[in-house]
């Protein structure tokens, strides 16, 4: 473990795609002074300094280094910013795939937090897995949590593993929602609602029902769930047909496993 950390003040966060982008704006209101470097990019928010490559900014040390590029490009981008790592700063990684031993070898042996956001971020509601590398002293990995926080729910995890599993969770997450959603207001509008009013249906009646989950975070959902049904009920009935023989358990065991077979295939 390194010595204790200084709070990070001077971040640079290379490349700003849309979800770099979107993250950004949650994290500038944490007070840290954020440098971009992306020869794509065309303006960056008020108050974010932007440069197109590494020459202008050659001589300059940054607290804590973003990668947020694509994996591919990490062996022959990332080492050239080495150097741009101030004494006792990390690096903080939203690159998928890339294991936090790869980056600390482009990065000279830097401490790497790898961090697996998802899409839900752009809405500040994002849930992401943390995972602190073996060398990232308390203070690196409070403060890395602490910015995943501004964009949301973050859950540290304890190895490459379970961010994979992670990955299979909440990283793809957002797509197993919205197509349950898209299905839920598909049978809405079968039976009889129009498709305005089916979406605010479904979509109001799934905001709420995660609302009063989170705020009795002491209710097992099972709990919840019997509140609202009522023996021989419209509600039980229709759980019946949703998952009376297991079979959407069974789905949903399935989706996970096959994405976390995936992320593994793609370590």
């Amino acid at each position: 473990m390194q010595g204790d950390f200084v709070i990070s003040r001077k971040i640079l966060l290379i490349g700003c795609g849309k979800m770099g982008g979107a993250l950004l704006e949650h994290w500038m209101s944490g007070g840290e002074e954020f440098t971009i470097v992306d020869p794509m990019l065309e303006t960056a928010p008020e108050g974010v300094r932007l440069v197109r490559d590494r020459s202008e900014i050659a001589e300059e040390r940054f607290d804590t280094i973003i990668v947020a590029i694509k994996p591919q490009m990490i062996d022959d981008v990332l080492p050239d910013y080495a150097a741009n790592l101030a004494e006792g700063g990390y690096v903080l990684s939203i690159a998928a795939g890339a294991s936090a031993a790869r980056l600390a070898k482009a990065m000279d042996g830097a401490p790497v937090v790898r961090v697996m956001p998802n899409l839900p971020a752009a809405v500040g509601k994002g849930t992401s897995g943390v995972l602190a590398g073996p060398d990232v002293s308390d203070a690196q990995a409070d403060h890395a949590m602490e910015m995943m926080r501004r964009t949301g729910t973050a859950v540290a995890v304890e190895n490459e593993d379970m961010l994979d599993r992670a990955t299979a969770v909440a990283g793809s997450g957002p797509g197993y929602v919205f197509e349950i959603a898209r299905s839920y207001v598909a049978a809405a509008e079968k039976l009889g609602f129009d498709p305005d009013q089916a979406r605010a249906l479904v979509l109001g009646t799934m905001e709420g029902t995660i609302a009063m989950a989170l705020a009795n975070p002491d209710t097992p959902l099972e709990e919840l769930r019997n509140s609202v049904t009522s023996k021989g009920g419209t509600t039980a009935a229709g759980l019946d047909a949703l998952n009376g023989d297991g079979g959407l358990s069974d789905k949903l065991d399935a989706t996970l496993t096959s994405a976390y077979n995936r992320a593994v295939e793609l370590r």
